[in-house]
Order: structure tokens, then sequence, then C-alpha cells
């Protein structure tokens, strides 16, 4: 079976065109490519979709095997992928997801896609839609213990559940000790990925990512939604915020007029392979 690995700011995945392809269980085979030292290696499995509403389909499945709404930096490899592979000659491509259609808006250079804007959609507040075990219309600074630390989250959904917290020093914060408590919170009904920022100015975050059935990433797009819209609801941040994660850097506008989320970053190749298992 062919394979791509590509990688959006260190977030990396391991692709698969299903137009060529045929993959019976995606998520027995996302933890079998995912392993490190066994297999591919990367942060789960996408596969490339024929569709009947969009120009193609996203399916996201993390390192654990579970399936995921959505992805920020994969989806933006996958507007890559298909326009440098030729599957497409549009520079504005629709992708299906689970949780809707996604916009991409693709900038060429010298024939290859360099970089994707991508339309994330409204975030969304309401308890029973992020989802977590109670509140309202909107959770902000919501107190969660962890190893006996209490922190403040706000939580909101970019498609998939996050949880949002500030800290001071976020280099030398321990995420996996935090993160992976936090992830598994009776809060958290469906699990959740855990953001841990740090702000720098009004224009400039740090972030680290725990993410939700693989650990601590480079880097996360919906994360990284999740983080200026949380920081704009706390005063932190302005509405076009820039976003330094461990594997690179993402743009993010909170749209005043229409509420929609944009993602601006970078999408790359690693290498081409055939699993043979």
């Amino acid at each position: 079976m062919k394979f791509t690995k590509m990688q959006g700011c260190g977030n990396d995945y391991v692709y698969i065109n299903c137009f060529e392809e045929n993959v019976e269980d995606p998520s027995a085979l996302a933890v079998k490519m995912s392993n490190r030292n066994y297999g591919v290696g990367s942060d789960g499995l996408i596969l490339i979709c024929p569709s009947d509403e969009a120009d193609f389909r996203m399916r996201m499945f993390n390192a654990d095997g579970s399936e995921s709404e959505m992805c920020g930096n994969g989806i933006r490899c996958v507007g890559k992928y298909v326009y440098d592979r030729g599957l497409t000659d549009k520079t504005t491509v629709s992708i299906s997801t689970l949780v809707g259609i996604k916009i991409l808006e693709l900038n060429v250079i010298d024939g290859a896609v360099d970089t994707i804007r991508v339309d994330m959609g409204e975030p969304v507040f309401k308890a029973e839609k992020i989802p977590v075990s109670e509140g309202g219309n909107e959770i902000v600074r919501k107190t969660i213990q962890a190893c006996g630390e209490n922190f403040k989250f706000t939580c909101l959904s970019m498609g998939n559940p996050h949880a949002v917290t500030y800290v001071e020093n976020i280099k030398d914060f321990d995420v996996e000790k935090y993160g992976s408590v936090i992830e598994n919170d009776k809060f958290f009904p469906n699990r959740v990925n855990v953001e841990f920022v740090e702000k720098v100015n009004d224009n400039y975050l740090k972030m680290r990512v725990w993410e939700r059935g693989s650990g601590e990433t480079l880097a996360c797009g919906t994360g990284t939604c999740a983080c200026v819209v949380a920081s704009v609801l706390n005063g932190l941040c302005g509405r076009r915020t820039e976003v330094e994660l461990l594997g690179g850097n993402l743009m993010i506008e909170w749209n005043e007029e229409n509420n929609r989320v944009y993602m601006t970053g970078p999408a790359r190749y690693s290498f081409d392979g055939v699993w043979l298992a």
C-alpha cells in the first residue's frame, strides 16, 4: 500500500490516497502505522477519499485508532496533496469532514502549494455541543484540578473539544503530567484536547498541546484556533494573532463580522513509502 508522510508545523500524519488504495480497517491501520518504533511513526492516519458533497473527503484517525472530527494541520496537508499530485487544479478546494465542509484557499508558488488558508468555521460554546458535562452557553475560567493543581479553563469546540488554560513559563511546563490527566477528566465525556498557553503580547501567543488519543504533538490546528478564541474571550489578545507552537507558527483570525475562524499555515512533504505489512 502506497502512503505519503506529511507534516504541518511538525504535526505529522500518514496520508493514503483512497482514490487508488483500499483501507478496510483504518482504525487498526492507524495504530500500526503511527507507532514510532515499529511503524512509520506519526500522530495518526488521514485518508483522502472521494466525496459526493465536496471536492474531497478527509477521514482522520489518532495514533490510538480513535477517529477524530477534524484536524487543522492535517487538512492543510490534504490541500497540498490533492493539488500537487494532480487530483485537482483548483486553488479553492472544498473538503468534507465529520463536522462539515471546510473551504481551503491554496497559495501556489512555482506550481506547488506553499501555505493554505482554511475557513475553520464558527467556534461552539454551548456545553452540550463541546461537549462538557455541565455549564451553559459559555464556559470561561472553569476550575479543574489535576495532580493537586487548580487550572482555570475556557472550553469550546472547533469541530472537536478543546480546553484552554494559561501558564507563565510554557517552555518548562510539564504538559504530559497535567495534559494526560485533564484529557480524561470526567468533565469531558468525549475526552478533550488540552492547550497550555503563554501570552507574549496582544498579538503573539505561545502554545503547547496535549491531543486526545495522541499525547503531546508539535502542533494542533484546531487547538491553535481554540487558543486564540479563548484568549480573545479572556481579554488576552486581538482577533488576529500569531501563535508559536513547538513545530512552527500559525496565523489565526477570528473574524468579528461573520464569527468565523481562519487559519493560515504551511504544509510539507516528508517522504513517500510503501507499507508492506
